[in-house]
């Protein structure tokens, strides 16, 4: 674990010079090589490689949030949607309540990627669209949230990849859990009430493609579950409207 972590703070550091402003005279960073906001066609990925501490404002003051680099759930690693960069810091998406919390982050302490990657979840019609260089892949019915426990609606991002033990069982083979959380529930599945895009399996099968049958979660076929999995990482942007 010491070999892993000097070799992430190693990645860390290169991926913030890969876009901080460089020296007089050195050739200039092209702007679409610094994080920023995230559009339909770019955002960017702040990959965690270690505890991270994270502040309301863009330097440090006070007692910060430390950010834990593996999921919860998968054990997995975990990166965060970047809203806005000013400066050496990065302002994230936290995985957390409430569905806007934020925090900044010193760009040195984490690895920032790019993604072509996005998803747009469309509770009036469920559907799922995948999108890349902001246009859609696939596009694929769901499972929404009944009226009474509705799927949240925001800007979210993919928190961590949660692969199941059981690739038939409820929540089919894969659970993409969000940043999002439910408004009106407080605890399910033995969580804080989070959000996931997952498979199909076991019961929930008995709720057709389409329906608004879910406690807030999103489901699709399993097959798609597996081939977002596979196409995307977390931090990747995830609207719902």
């Amino acid at each position: 674990m010491r070999c892993r972590g000097a070799a992430a703070a190693m990645l860390a550091v290169a991926a913030a010079a890969a876009w901080a402003v460089p020296a007089q005279g050195a050739r200039a960073v092209s702007a679409a090589d610094r994080p920023s906001a995230p559009t339909r066609a770019r955002a960017w990925i702040a990959e965690l490689v270690a505890r991270t501490p994270a502040w309301p404002h863009p330097r440090p003051a006070g007692s910060p949030r430390m950010l834990e680099p593996l999921g919860r759930w998968s054990g997995g690693p975990v990166g965060l949607l970047v809203l806005r960069a000013r400066g050496a810091w990065v302002q994230v998406r936290l995985p957390n309540r409430p569905n806007r919390a934020a925090a900044w982050v010193s760009a040195d302490r984490v690895v920032l990627r790019p993604t072509r990657w996005r998803v747009e979840i469309d509770v009036g019609a469920r559907q799922v669209s995948a999108l890349r260089d902001g246009r859609v892949v696939r596009r694929f019915g769901a499972v929404v949230g009944t009226p009474a426990t509705p799927t949240p609606r925001g800007r979210f991002a993919i928190y961590e990849i949660d692969r199941q033990p059981n690739p038939f069982g409820f929540l089919g083979p894969v659970a993409l859990h969000l940043t999002a959380h439910s408004n009106v529930l407080d605890d399910y599945g033995g969580g804080p009430g989070r959000v996931a895009l997952h498979g199909r399996g076991g019961a929930s099968l008995l709720d057709p493609l389409g329906s608004a049958a879910s406690h807030g979660c999103v489901r699709v076929d399993s097959g798609q579950a597996a081939w977002l999995s596979r196409v995307l990482r977390p931090g990747v942007p995830v609207s719902v409207r």
